[in-house]
């Protein structure tokens, strides 16, 4: 992977409660390896321990957050709490804007247009995957440390972790990932074969839990149908958009909320029941993609390599009737991306076109060398849960059984938030496991 160095400057520290920030910004290429393709911004924010000296900082090690995604921005925190807690005792730990999100030159429907027609925002878009990030990363690592550093993923940023163990594991002293072990191989389709069946079974789950509620999401369903409902933006709320919601059920930490919006969705008026403001406020900031177009967007790309996804999600849906918003008793979806978004979500109705482009994309390049994932030095260690509905367990031990050297705790005690559930236990027991390699694999 070829490097054209980077440009670096802090624009601020702050002290919050019990931590210390720093603001660091780089200018890296837009396609590396071509020093006339252009630049971008990439921001990261550095957060310390106030439990150390500021002359103790600088002789620890760092640690680098890779989030999920694609087109999370790195957390905005306060204090440091839960992973954080655990890991600002051993690193300076570096939040990372990935390329496109945050403060790192963001990608919008406002801001896209600026690269020219949709033919050109969708090459642009091209080189907001993995493999640049990556390539970001190794430049920033060059600047602030030098020396090999620690990764730690979650979800998408696992996916990132797998890349960089692909092409510059030198770069790497030890790496962690949490809900995160992406396919290697194959088309997306496999991914969504089997993601739709874990959101079958966990929709089964949910509403043995809160039997009354399946009987809301059917009462609701057939209500949007007969009955026009707005959103706060502005745009009637389609039958398949409420079903977005099963997104709540990808977290132990997350679940029970939807229970509690359920509750609130119908009040008696004049004309009727209607969905309460309550309920369509909450609705709209979940179904929207305002804050992370880039997720819409780039989300099937995350595991193309070689050839289309062709809406991949959207095909293999044909396949599982019970998610129609025409079922007898409709299903919640998980996190699948469809045409349609594109249709119905004012923020990314301007970006249609382009992402109709990035699905018919067929010259993808390869996200991974299995080759080096097969002769990994790399001490790493990986939580994957068993019934995880965005990351499929069976694909995930797949790729551990073909990276050399990764050691795989799997629980059913945590779904694909387990960070935020007790997130200070699984980072301690993730870095335990690569230390416990004495720094290599053997």
């Amino acid at each position: 992977m070829m490097h054209d160095g980077a440009a670096h400057r802090i624009a601020a520290s702050h002290i919050m409660h019990g931590a210390r920030t720093v603001e660091h910004w780089f200018t890296v290429p837009l396609v590396h390896g071509d020093a006339d393709g252009g630049s971008i911004e990439i921001f990261a924010r550095e957060y310390t321990s106030l439990e150390h000296t500021p002359e103790a900082v600088e002789s620890l090690p760092w640690l680098l957050f890779l989030q999920g995604g694609p087109g999370g921005r790195g957390n905005r925190v306060t204090s440091l709490g839960g992973w954080m807690k655990e890991a600002a005792r051993h690193f300076r730990i570096l939040m990372l804007d990935q390329r496109g999100t945050g403060l790192s030159t963001p990608l919008s429907r406002q801001s896209l247009p600026l690269q020219g027609d949709a033919a050109a925002q969708a090459d642009y878009l091209a080189h907001f995957r993995a493999d640049s990030i990556v390539a970001d990363a190794e430049l920033i690592r060059q600047e602030l440390a030098g020396a090999p550093w620690s990764i730690f993923g979650q979800s998408y940023g696992g996916f990132c972790a797998l890349s960089y163990l692909s092409f510059a594991p030198a770069g790497l002293r030890e790496v962690l990932i949490t809900g995160g072990l992406a396919p290697l191989a194959g088309h997306p389709d496999r991914v969504y074969q089997a993601t739709f069946k874990r959101v079958e079974a966990r929709n089964a789950e949910y509403f043995a839990r809160y039997p009354a509620d399946r009987l809301r999401v059917t009462r609701i369903a057939r209500h949007l149908e007969q009955v026009p409902e707005f959103l706060p933006t502005g745009e009637r709320l389609s039958v398949r958009r409420f079903q977005m919601l099963g997104s709540f059920l990808g977290g132990n930490t997350r679940v029970d909320a939807l229970h509690y919006l359920l509750e609130d969705a119908f009040t008696a008026t004049p004309a009727g029941p209607r969905l309460t403001d309550t309920f369509l406020e909450q609705v709209g900031h979940q179904v929207s993609r305002a804050a992370n177009p880039l997720y819409a967007l780039l989300h099937e790309s995350i595991y193309a390599q070689h050839e289309a996804t062709a809406w991949s999600a959207w095909r293999v849906l044909e396949q599982y009737p019970q998610f129609s918003p025409e079922a007898e008793h409709p299903l919640l979806t998980g996190e699948m991306v469809y045409p349609w978004y594109f249709e119905e979500d004012p923020a990314l109705a301007p970006l249609q076109e382009v992402a109709g482009l990035l699905a018919a994309k067929s010259d993808w390049p390869g996200l991974y060398n299995l080759e080096r994932l097969a002769a990994n030095t790399v001490p790493a260690a990986a939580a994957v849960y068993a019934e995880d509905i965005y990351v499929d367990r069976d694909l995930s031990l797949e790729t551990a059984d073909q990276v050399r050297g990764l050691q795989v705790w799997e629980t059913a005690d945590f779904h694909h938030d387990g960070i935020s559930d007790d997130g200070e236990a699984i980072f301690r027991r993730l870095l335990a496991m690569c230390r416990s390699q004495d720094g290599a694999v053997e």
